[in-house]
């Protein structure tokens, strides 16, 4: 009984995290403007309450004009996301081509099934509490992507290969996972 309790504690701070999870700017080198607008946007997008790392988001920013792409795992965020990016201050249009993924009740399972493996690996496990969890769960049709931001190579590593071993999941996992210190050994 005393092993569940914290694992339930950290799957609950996890979730409660995943609210402001991570969201990622690909926007091209531009004026300054579009960069705090980028910036502005990725706030929004971060502090959104229903935003978590089953949501996958990037903002393109050029002249004003704001493109939304990437995945969420319910229908209400992809509305919900194209509203807070048109109330940001410079705003001249949305383009929200965010992906709203099917749901199921396998995709859910799978979706904690693959957390769950990931977060209580030695390894990640201080990813999980992150107030901003940088690993984002994609879960479409069975098919895992992962997403985000992990410190060196053998996280991401780590990573891909706990979500393969987490079962369920068609085929490979797509680890799209970028290393922030590429140099690090390890």
């Amino acid at each position: 009984m005393k092993n569940r309790i914290p694992f339930k504690l950290m799957l609950a701070s996890l979730l409660v995290a995943a609210g402001a999870a991570m969201a990622t700017t690909t926007d091209t080198p531009g004026s300054s403007a579009d960069m705090q607008i980028s910036k502005k946007l990725v706030h929004e997008v971060r502090m959104y309450s229903r935003y978590t790392i089953w949501d996958n988001i990037s903002v393109r920013v050029h002249d004003g004009d704001v493109e939304l792409v990437g995945q969420v795992s319910q229908p209400f965020k992809k509305n919900d996301l194209g509203r807070l990016a048109q109330h940001v201050a410079g705003v001249r249009s949305v383009t929200n081509e965010v992906q709203v993924l099917a749901t199921s009740f396998f995709d859910d399972r799978l979706r904690l099934q693959v957390a769950r493996a990931i977060y209580r690996d030695p390894v990640l496990s201080r990813y999980s509490i992150q107030a901003v969890p940088p690993i984002h769960i994609i879960v479409d049709n069975g098919h895992v992507t992962l997403e985000g931001v992990v410190n060196n190579r053998m996280e991401k590593e780590v990573a891909g290969m706990r979500a393969s071993q987490a079962g369920l999941s068609f085929g490979q996992v797509t680890n799209n996972l970028r290393v922030e210190n590429p140099s690090t050994k390890g």
